[in-house]
């Protein structure tokens, strides 16, 4: 299943690096081709023979070998496809937020080109210290991946959080990341995100608080899943990494109605998570608008309903999803959204919940579909959000 793929893994010293030989195992008997860099503390716990006899390849520890030749770890940062450090060390740990490259292994990670996975493994008392959380959010904020750790019994005879993730769970983390899933292989499908803008005059608008963080993170897993995936994006602020994202910049609700009705047609799914104005200025002035009047007053007209519309002309064979952000009455008003636009499913965030819509990099949803099923999430991050949607789509494809 892994035929082909190149695996680096580093091993700091943990009683748990015993496990890293079952690792090893399982990455071979999975078609891997697999290289074991270790630090000297690591050599104590578990034989450089041993693992080197598993892998198939010579063990590196040391920046020179015995025989004085150097060992280019710039090249094995750039060989792998992959590079894991399990176990991780409270030391390595340290060593890898702050740059601080004394071995082998820190050379080779601090070199490295591919995606880094990190399996922390530590007593319970360690994984909760304030200066282990920061470390990680450090690494984290570096581009590093975290697997969880375990709960269960630790080397110092307590139960409790710090046990690193089994040889498995580690081995399934790989495939994620090295097995594309296609589970929407072949399906065309339009997303849109942040807000839009309603002008006044040339300089004024009327808006709202999106920040496009959502859409953008389903856009996102949506490829991953193999989806061609057009993006209609509201004016947003900051750099989103969107290769391999068809992306039309627009500015208002009557710009995100056309984009959307003219790409709809060709579209196996819809995913509508913009926040468009309801009402936009009946009027918009030619020159900016002096102050001069005490009170001053605007007519208002409705913005065309870019789900209902997509609802009216919707295929048996298309899917559309819609948004609901909600302040009272949550669950009754996304019931009713999804029967009067005719969608097949609704996303509900309520703003009564705390770190859940704009702004903020968590979300919390209850997703409804047409057949009267209710799926409540508890608050995570809006990637994680956006993989629970993803996945309702997915199992709604096949009801």
């Amino acid at each position: 299943m892994l035929k082909g793929k190149k695996i680096l893994i580093g091993v700091t010293g943990s009683i748990a690096a015993y496990k890293i030989a079952l690792l090893v195992r399982l990455l071979i008997k999975n078609g891997a081709e697999v290289k074991v860099v270790m630090t000297k503390a690591a050599a104590e716990f578990i034989t450089p023979l041993t693992l080197a006899t598993l892998s198939r390849n010579p063990v590196s520890i040391d920046l020179a070998s015995d025989s004085g030749n150097w060992e280019n770890h710039v090249m094995l940062g750039r060989w792998a496809d992959l590079m894991v450090i399990a176990p991780l060390s409270c030391n390595t740990l340290a060593k890898m937020a702050t740059g601080f490259c004394d071995n082998l292994l820190m050379a080779v990670y601090l070199s490295a080109t591919t995606p880094v996975y990190v399996a922390p493994a530590m007593d319970e008392d360690m994984w909760k210290h304030e200066s282990v959380k920061k470390n990680l959010q450090i690494i984290e904020s570096y581009g590093n991946k975290i697997i969880p750790v375990n709960a269960g019994e630790l080397a110092s005879g307590l139960v409790g959080e710090g046990r690193m993730a089994e040889p498995e769970q580690i081995l399934e983390t790989m495939k994620k990341v090295l097995i594309p899933v296609t589970e929407l292989t072949g399906k065309k499908i339009l997303v849109t995100a942040g807000p839009t803008y309603e002008a006044i005059d040339p300089v004024r608008f009327i808006g709202n608080h999106s920040s496009g963080k959502m859409g953008i993170e389903i856009a996102k897993v949506l490829k991953t899943k193999g989806a061609e995936v057009n993006l209609v994006l509201g004016p947003v602020n900051g750099n989103f990494d969107l290769d391999g994202i068809k992306v039309e910049r627009v500015e208002s609700a009557e710009e995100m109605f056309n984009a959307c009705s003219r790409q709809f047609p060709e579209m196996d799914i819809a995913v509508m998570a913009a926040a468009v104005a309801d009402y936009t200025p009946v009027e918009k002035a030619q020159n900016k608008i002096k102050k001069t009047e005490d009170n001053w007053s605007l007519s208002f007209k409705k913005t065309p309903d870019i789900l209902k519309n997509l609802g009216n002309i919707k295929k048996d064979n298309q899917l559309l999803v819609g948004f609901a952000l909600e302040t009272n009455n949550e669950k009754e008003n996304a019931k009713n959204k999804l029967q009067s636009k005719n969608a097949d499913l609704i996303v509900l965030n309520s703003l009564n919940d705390t770190g859940s819509g704009f702004g903020f990099d968590t979300n919390k949803v209850t997703i409804f579909d047409k057949q009267g099923n209710e799926w409540g999430y508890e608050m995570k991050s809006k990637k994680a959000v956006a993989e629970d949607i993803v996945q309702a789509i997915i199992r709604s494809l096949h009801v």
